[in-house]
């Protein structure tokens, strides 16, 4: 004897040889208590034929007939009303068989495994009331001949289905549970709160509102990429709670080149860039607005054809074995950045802006004598203009052509908070360090004065083998994105940064000394001052052999546009300098080609400068090379570099001083320093403690 568990949803047919015993149904249906015993010689000569037990469900299932004439065997034969080249979009309320009926979190656990993908349900106004049309019909019990009709129930439970009355399903929230709140990794994980459900929801009414794919017969000889959901949690700067969201994501490594796609490079604005507009605007007194660019990548317009099976929990029930053809470009995708970027540069360039030489993510605007600067980071935007009235002229350009969010004046962007002060503009990523410190273990570690001990070396084979490699990896690539407003720690971490590919414990204790000297130095970071003058100045330093196991240089130099610093590095040479001269001579070379590239910036903001940008070392010899058209023996190998600077010496572009080693900035990213000399360097460097926090202390 079998039994239709539910309809809608996946047939699972139970055979039954004895009286059903007491049990939980995995679709949380409810409690029954135990059947009579049906006797066998009743359904004897017809053991195919399912039986419908209404006990077994809240609503009552039609019986499904043997194959006949007047009934169509398979769905296949059931008049279709929808295109197959298209079938209609408006069918996600519910999964196919990959998907469970949505459950309640009581039921809902990881140890469940009656599928991978539970259904997630959808408003009423986008559910669709043809779901029915791709199940076979039924004739009503009524029409069965008495000997076939199912049993009756005997017992005298009342059932809710008898009456018509359902039990609200309700779903836990996060915020409510007071709980540590935690990014899902699993489309699973995510069904158990209402705040992942509808963000799951609301991304996939945005897909399909902008006609994102189109579902189509799934092609025999293509690549179809999978898809999954992701989960963030986005904050504010204080660290709460700004929403919850899910992106749908093509799982871009199956991938295969030239046939889902070509060129996949697309650009960001860079970070010297960014802090060189933020300290022209703060210069100027112009306002700084930050953008938000929903669902960006839906934009992007795709060269080559790309299929993609059909998101997790959105299955459609009429073509559950349909794939999505995309229409849009869509996150995971290896060519979506570069759709995205190419669809809003080309929008920009119709409204007559200009991209910028020096960045390709920087976008001009010039119009009767007022300007606007445009700095995109894949779908964040800082935008900042000379007037109010053509900054937000330009915001309502951007909002008639794409769905973003003006979040007002710029407070947080890229894990970095921005706060305004009497001084001008500081910037800081304190938040971003105490989660790193979290992460690490070393929230309650003991801070340190330095980064690094003074006089400290590193050796590749200082030790044995670190134990988790990848965690110290991650680690260090984290440290280096604290360098965007952390220049004091810039040397140290370059340093460990040398041993990613094999650390050992020694190295690892030098990064938990980085972390110990940042838990003392929480709420420090990089102050932008109004006060400045339209002038460069250039702070370059090299030590000589420095690396132990190359016997290569360290460069280092700071750039200062007035004031404030926008740009440093602290990096080995490409070459072993023969002298302490080459060295410095070398490091001269690189300082200069990073104030030429920033010059040209300037020019091209209209910003001039009032006299050349000056180029500071403490080596004479140096100097001396770059002044001079000598060459002998011993610098005839660096007579490229030679050339360059020597050019643009005697042209007047720069110019090259002198400084005593007491004045040198650049020191600090070179070399590891004492506490005394290393907490001048950072003040020079104008590495401060955060203004609020000087006022409330």
């Amino acid at each position: 004897m079998l039994f239709l568990m539910k309809p809608l949803f996946p047939t699972y047919i139970v055979p039954v040889s004895s009286p059903l015993p007491h049990f939980r149904s995995p679709f949380h249906l409810m409690d029954f208590p135990p059947l009579k015993p049906i006797s066998k010689s009743s359904l004897a000569q017809n053991h195919d034929l399912p039986v419908s037990t209404t006990s077994l469900s809240p609503i009552s299932p039609q019986p499904i007939l043997p194959s006949s004439p007047s009934l169509p065997a398979s769905p296949k034969s059931i008049p279709n009303t929808v295109s197959s080249s298209s079938p209609s979009l408006s069918l996600p309320s519910l999964s196919s068989s990959t998907a469970l009926p949505s459950l309640p979190p009581s039921e809902f656990s990881p140890s469940s495994t009656d599928s991978p993908h539970p259904s997630v349900e959808l408003p009423a106004s986008h559910a669709t009331s043809s779901m029915s049309s791709c199940s076979l019909p039924l004739s009503p019990v009524s029409s069965l001949p008495p000997s076939l009709q199912p049993p009756r129930r005997i017992h005298p439970m009342i059932t809710r289905s008898q009456v018509g009355t359902r039990k609200p399903r309700v779903l836990p929230s996060l915020l409510a549970t007071g709980a540590d709140i935690r990014e899902p990794k699993t489309f699973k994980q995510a069904c158990q709160f209402s705040e992942w459900r509808s963000a799951m929801v609301d991304e996939f009414l945005a897909l399909l509102k902008n006609n994102t794919w189109s579902l189509v017969p799934r092609p025999s000889t293509v690549n179809v990429v999978g898809s999954k959901w992701v989960y963030r949690i986005k904050q504010k700067a204080d660290g709460s709670i700004e929403r919850f969201k899910a992106h749908l994501v093509a799982q871009g490594f199956t991938q295969q080149q030239s046939i889902d796609y070509d060129d996949t490079f697309s650009p960001v604005v860079k970070p010297v860039n960014i802090r060189t507009v933020l300290a022209l605007a703060v210069m100027y007194s112009w306002p700084i607005h930050q953008l938000d660019v929903k669902n960006a990548f839906l934009h992007g317009r795709l060269s080559k054809v790309v299929y993609m099976s059909q998101p997790p929990g959105f299955i459609d029930p009429q073509y559950p074995d349909y794939v999505c053809r995309l229409n849009r470009a869509l996150y995971g995708l290896k060519q979506a950045p570069r759709a995205w970027f190419q669809r809003f540069a080309s929008f920009l360039f119709t409204r007559g802006f200009s991209q910028a030489r020096s960045d390709s993510s920087m976008f001009l605007y010039h119009s009767n004598g007022a300007m606007a600067i445009l700095l995109l980071y894949v779908d964040d935007i800082v935008l900042t203009a000379s007037t109010t009235m053509l900054l937000h002229a330009i915001i309502s350009l951007l909002k008639s052509e794409f769905l973003m969010t003006d979040l007002g004046q710029l407070n947080y962007f890229l894990g970095i908070s921005v706060s305004f002060n009497s001084d001008g503009l500081f910037l800081s990523q304190s938040k971003y360090t105490h989660e790193l410190l979290e992460r690490s273990g070393m929230l309650d570690c003991k801070p340190v004065v330095t980064p690094m001990a003074p006089k400290a070396k590193l050796f590749s084979t200082d030790g044995p083998a670190y134990s988790d490699p990848a965690f110290y990896r991650s680690i260090v690539g984290a440290l280096q994105y604290l360098t965007f407003t952390r220049p004091d720690i810039a040397f140290a971490v370059g340093q460990v940064c040398q041993h990613m590919h094999a650390p050992t414990h020694n190295h690892f204790t030098a990064v938990k000394r980085i972390l110990r000297y940042l838990k003392g130095t929480l709420n420090y970071g990089l102050q932008l001052f109004r006060n400045s003058s339209l002038s460069l100045h250039m702070f370059t330093d090299a030590d000589w052999a420095g690396c132990v196991d190359t016997r290569r240089s360290i460069s280092g130099f700071c750039l200062f546009l007035g004031n404030s610093l926008i740009s440093w590095s602290s990096k080995k040479q490409n070459t072993v300098a023969r002298s302490s001269a080459e060295a410095e001579y070398c490091a001269i070379a690189n300082a200069v080609a990073e104030v030429l590239w920033v010059r040209q910036l300037l020019s091209e903001l209209h910003v001039f400068l009032h006299s050349p940008p000056m180029v500071y070392c403490d080596n004479i010899s140096a100097i001396y090379m770059s002044l001079n058209p000598v060459q002998h023996q011993r610098t005839k190998h660096i007579e490229i570099d030679i050339h360059f600077v020597r050019e643009r010496v005697a042209s007047g572009i720069i110019c090259i001083q002198y400084v005593p080693s007491s004045a040198q900035r650049a020191d600090v990213l070179t070399k590891a320093l004492s506490s005394a000399l290393f907490r001048s360097q950072r003040s020079n460097l104008s590495v401060l403690c955060s203004p609020a926090q000087i006022a409330g202390g």
